[in-house]
């Protein structure tokens, strides 16, 4: 560290992005790696096809919890989605309920920081197309729109018509 780093760095942010996808609870593990901890996975819950728990509530625990902690001016949700196993049927449309209504249980639970005096400004699906995933490749389908990876073709998905729709006033406020 160089003089002056600590007095450069120390100013006021503009916002604090949040990535929210799933809840871990760790527990103690004496001799379970350097950090002595295991994640403790619950059993019986809804999960994606990655078999990450389904959890928006955790989202708004999380939100209350920076805002408690850190009193940061702004909070941006800078990444927030699932990942289903998207088949289109034979007329080519993608009905991916389990997407969309991850999308209005979650935009709900950001209603709900809101309302518990969160200071959240926005809201960024993950993602808006499917793509090639750093750790899985092609294999994982996050987006609103679906991309035929072989021709390009994109067809928005069910989720993407609904968050279309949303964002535009027409879908209503999340339940």
């Amino acid at each position: 560290m160089c003089q002056g780093d600590m007095q450069a760095i120390a100013v006021a942010t503009d916002f604090l992005g949040v990535n929210y996808y799933f809840p871990e609870v760790v527990a103690h593990a004496p001799g379970a790696g350097p950090m002595q901890a295991r994640v403790v996975a619950p059993d019986n819950v809804e999960r994606t096809a990655f078999g990450w728990e389904v959890a928006p509530e955790g989202m708004t625990t999380l939100l209350q919890r920076v805002e408690r902690d850190y009193c940061p001016g702004a909070i941006y949700i800078t990444e927030n989605g699932s990942t289903y196993d998207d088949v289109p049927a034979a007329d080519g449309e993608v009905q991916d309920v389990q997407r969309r209504d991850y999308l209005i249980r979650h935009l709900a639970a950001a209603r709900e920081a809101l309302a518990q005096g969160v200071p959240l400004k926005g809201y960024f699906a993950w993602s808006l197309i499917d793509n090639f995933e750093w750790a899985e490749g092609y294999t994982r389908r996050f987006g609103l729109t679906h991309v035929d990876f072989a021709t390009q073709r994109r067809t928005l998905k069910q989720s993407g018509k609904w968050y279309r729709a949303f964002l535009r006033g027409d879908a209503g406020p999340p339940a």
